[in-house]
């Protein structure tokens, strides 16, 4: 997303929903997810065709990706439910012995509540020191605030120890600063009134030779306008965009969280589209990533996100995916996904 002239520039989506006739429908169009709920819902035809799919000679795969891939996380929990009353069986339990593998991996996260999804890769990334930065800015930058706090809570109450003490106990220096601060969730609401003065004090903050430490609360405080603001002014006054500044003065784990939140700020679905397609570029596609961003943003803005990834990469999201995900759990993420963008 761009400043100019003091206006924020439409975003792919809003030029996309123009052109449908959509974009003032917000009504209409009801979200930018792939998946929604299932009008034609039954729960009890659903537990049924699940039990016949685990119970049938063979396991009937396609049945448990067109009845989990179709249905919203809340009439997966329904259907749970359900199946439990009837069955007197965990849902969970029950697919998990008839499935292995990565399809496996994707039905369990589909029936998880998204704050134990959220709360499990929080503590799995936080536990691994390879992946600590950039899931946990994932998950504690992209989340809402209400989202954030019952996915702090779960983490509490499964693990028996508080996010924040995990953050504390596994990180250091500025990396550490940045993601407690995320976890109060602290950012401010736009109230609609651009603080020009603050604007022009967090520029020089990040232009003068001040603590790397003051940096901290201009990311994680300030609201995402403001600091639209602040990217584009940074730009003007020195010439170079802030992410430089950022890749010039800081290193390592805290170059990398401050990149990623600079990322989410400007363009949040353009973020995810750059974390998908280096999943999606290595020798071995990292199904980790795919599957927690595809199950995570396919009832929010998955479609905002497939159109940045086709204009920045020239091939689609559905496509990237048929040529590089390979056995059972390809039908599951081009379900999640939903279509092909031309």
């Amino acid at each position: 997303m761009s400043v100019t002239g003091g206006k924020m520039a439409p975003s792919l989506t809003q030029e996309i929903l123009s052109h449908l006739g959509l974009a003032s429908k917000t009504a209409a169009w009801g979200t930018l997810g792939t998946l929604r709920t299932f009008l034609n819902f039954s729960v009890d035809k659903d537990a049924q065709r699940l039990l016949r799919a685990i119970t049938g000679q063979g396991v009937d795969r396609s049945a448990i990706v067109d009845v989990l891939t179709n249905r919203s996380r809340e009439q997966r929990q329904l259907i749970s439910r359900n199946f439990q009353e009837r069955t007197q069986q965990d849902l969970m339990k029950s697919l998990q012995a008839a499935l292995s593998g990565n399809l496996e991996r994707i039905v369990m996260a589909l029936l998880q509540p998204t704050a134990q999804f959220d709360a499990q890769e929080l503590r799995t990334a936080l536990k691994a020191s390879d992946s600590a930065v950039d899931v946990a800015i994932e998950i504690l930058a992209t989340r809402t605030p209400p989202q954030l706090q019952e996915c702090l809570a779960v983490y509490k109450h499964n693990f028996q120890v508080e996010a924040v003490d995990d953050i504390t106990s596994e990180t250091s220096g500025i990396l550490q600063d940045l993601l407690l601060a995320l976890a109060k969730g602290g950012r401010d609401s736009y109230s609609g009134i651009i603080d020009y003065n603050l604007a022009e004090q967090d520029v020089q903050r990040a232009e003068g030779p001040s603590r790397e430490e003051t940096w901290v609360p201009v990311f994680t405080q300030r609201n995402p306008e403001h600091l639209i603001r602040v990217f584009d002014q940074y730009q003007r006054s020195t010439g170079q965009e802030l992410e430089e500044a950022v890749q010039n003065r800081f290193h390592g784990d805290a170059q990398v969280a401050l990149l990623g939140l600079a990322s989410v700020i400007k363009n949040t679905p353009l973020y995810f589209a750059d974390k998908l397609h280096q999943a999606l570029q290595e020798t071995e596609p990292n199904y980790q990533v795919l599957i927690r961003i595809l199950i995570s943003r396919c009832e929010t803005d998955l479609l905002s996100i497939r159109a940045e990834f086709r204009k920045k990469f020239g091939k689609s999201l559905y496509s990237s995916l048929q040529d590089a995900v390979k056995g059972d759990c390809q039908s599951a993420l081009l379900a999640l996904c939903r279509a092909e963008d031309m």
